[in-house]
């Protein structure tokens, strides 16, 4: 079974960095990168964020292997972002999506009201949504808030939400409105329409089962395809 630092090392030799030159890109020793790939320690905090940036990879793949697109691929992870008005130009392949925080959800609707907004927004590459599948119209970022989805997710990370892909796969993380409460969790399904909600930092935040009467107040905004964590 593969390790966070056995994937690491794979990483890092798949762009041809060596250790020292990774330490580097990251501010520690290379004593470091070595206890990290030969599991002896593991990152955390920020140097997990900025491991992967400097692997050009996203750290959930690092910690779980979960994300595919990073594995033995040149893909980047876009590890910051910049929130700007409606007076600055778009290039030709740039679109313009709408940021929201938790509390601009309307309560009860599981919608995003994207087209009422008019506050800050956020660049996006129309060749990265059109490799994603995703069209700029459905697209929407929000704001996540909390600690339930470290270390994954730190408080004030923002996660790119495809409000046209509702429907469930199980184990991936969806953006949901709860009785009026905005959430990103990784989402199940359970038989007879149950939902169970998952959170990155289990430890202090157990898995929530829900029947289908309490599943009636969970309503899917869209499948996260994209998130940034500002270091």
């Amino acid at each position: 079974m593969k390790t966070l630092g056995i994937r690491s090392k794979e990483r890092r030799k798949l762009i041809k960095l060596t250790q020292l030159e990774l330490s580097k890109l990251v501010g520690v020793s290379s004593v470091t990168i070595s206890q990290w790939e030969s599991g002896d320690t593991s990152p955390n905090g920020q140097n997990l964020y900025k491991l992967a940036k400097a692997l050009k990879c996203d750290p959930d793949w690092l910690l779980f292997g979960h994300d595919k697109n990073f594995e033995g691929k040149g893909s980047d992870w876009t590890g910051s972002l910049e929130l700007w008005g409606n007076e600055t130009v778009l290039s030709k392949d740039e679109v313009e999506v709408p940021f929201f925080t938790e509390v601009e959800l309307s309560a009860g609707d599981g919608n995003i009201p994207a087209q009422e907004n008019h506050g800050p927004k956020l660049r996006f590459a129309r060749s990265t949504l059109k490799r994603l599948g995703v069209q700029p119209e459905n697209v929407a970022c929000v704001k996540v808030s909390g600690n339930s989805m470290e270390p994954v997710l730190p408080n004030g990370s923002t996660v790119g939400v495809d409000t046209d892909n509702k429907t469930v796969t199980d184990g991936k993380m969806y953006a949901i409105n709860h009785d009026g409460m905005l959430r990103v969790k990784l989402v199940y399904r359970l038989p007879g329409n149950g939902i169970r909600l998952r959170s990155y930092n289990a430890d202090e935040y157990p898995d929530e089962r829900y029947d289908e009467d309490q599943a009636k107040y969970i309503n899917m905004i869209g499948k996260v395809f994209w998130y940034s964590v500002l270091l």
